[in-house]
């Protein structure tokens, strides 16, 4: 599937595309979870993403799911124009046609989107959506989708080298370093923090076009790179603003403070343009994780009577 030749018709076509939600300061942004197909419990996830997002109260969710693999997908169409941000959890069949060009004009009108671990997988073969990633791995991705991303000299440039796209360390924690502390994003938070066990995904891939890396992790020399990969980065598309992480494979990962800030705060950029949710008190420090909870766990917690001292 091949829809890069339109985009310039996207954007002259005005009239024609659809319309996105307008913005409004004071509103709740709307976000559109999208899944139903993956090689990663989206069930499980899903449900979590949209509590944490939900409970900053800067946000008011929905999700949009898929039949599950093996059935028809024809009708699967939903109105990506009544949102401000699409979150994909998605890595499954291609949609139809008609709602992959929807996703396409929704962005580069100045819809947010947001891509997360195994939605970078997905589409290897629809080029408007690795336009819009700017980064992918797997499914049969390779130096014809575009180049590696490395770091030399303080600048992140494109490499060409043959190869295939996408590699993943086993799961174990990393540090996360910030490379743009100046991005709305990045500001305030800690330069480097220990994000929670996790798969440290590096050897993305792709067109890498309108990309601004805003974290970064050390890919180590066993199995890895011996380099810096990007951990967090943002791509303009079009009018659009898209926030994309390799990181979130299961829950102990997407439950990382870090992670849910990232993602709060990722959430929050691309539909506005700016960030207005604090980091948290107990944000990872460089040493020590920590994780998200629900509040009703939270206020359950406070509510036990404490332990007697010995």
């Amino acid at each position: 599937m091949r829809f890069r030749p339109c985009l310039a018709a996207v954007l002259l076509l005005l009239s024609v595309a659809v319309e996105v939600v307008a913005e409004d300061p004071g509103a709740k942004i709307s976000v559109l979870i999208v899944d139903g197909q993956n090689n990663h419990d989206w069930q499980a996830t899903s449900p979590v993403i949209a509590k944490f997002l939900s409970e900053s109260d800067r946000f008011v969710v929905e999700r949009a799911t898929t039949p599950p693999r093996g059935e028809d997908l024809s009708g699967f169409r939903p109105r990506f124009s009544s949102h401000q941000v699409v979150l994909l959890n998605y890595n499954g069949l291609v949609w139809p046609e008609a709602t992959c060009r929807d996703l396409v004009d929704f962005v580069s009108r100045g819809g947010g989107l947001v891509v997360f671990h195994a939605a970078d997988n997905a589409f290897p073969k629809w080029d408007e959506y690795n336009a819009m990633i700017g980064l992918g791995g797997w499914g049969g991705r390779s130096e014809a989708s575009g180049p590696y991303l490395r770091l030399r000299d303080g600048k992140w440039e494109p490499d060409n080298t043959p190869g295939a796209a996408g590699k993943e360390h086993g799961a174990a924690p990393f540090l996360v370093e910030t490379f743009a502390p100046e991005h709305p994003i990045m500001k305030g938070l800690p330069t480097k923090w220990l994000h929670a066990r996790d798969q440290l995904v590096f050897n993305l891939r792709g067109p890498a076009e309108n990309v601004e890396v805003l974290a970064m992790a050390f890919s180590p020399d066993e199995k890895g790179i011996n380099d810096y990969t990007p951990m967090a980065f943002t791509v303009k598309y079009g009018e659009g603003r898209v926030f994309h992480t390799p990181m979130g494979h299961d829950l102990t990962s997407i439950t990382c403070q870090g992670f849910v800030t990232l993602m709060r705060r990722g959430v929050e950029w691309a539909a506005t343009g700016n960030v207005t949710i604090p980091p948290p008190s107990n944000f990872p420090t460089a040493e020590e994780t920590s994780s998200w909870k629900p509040r009703e766990a939270v206020a359950t917690e406070a509510s036990q009577p404490a332990e007697p001292q010995p």
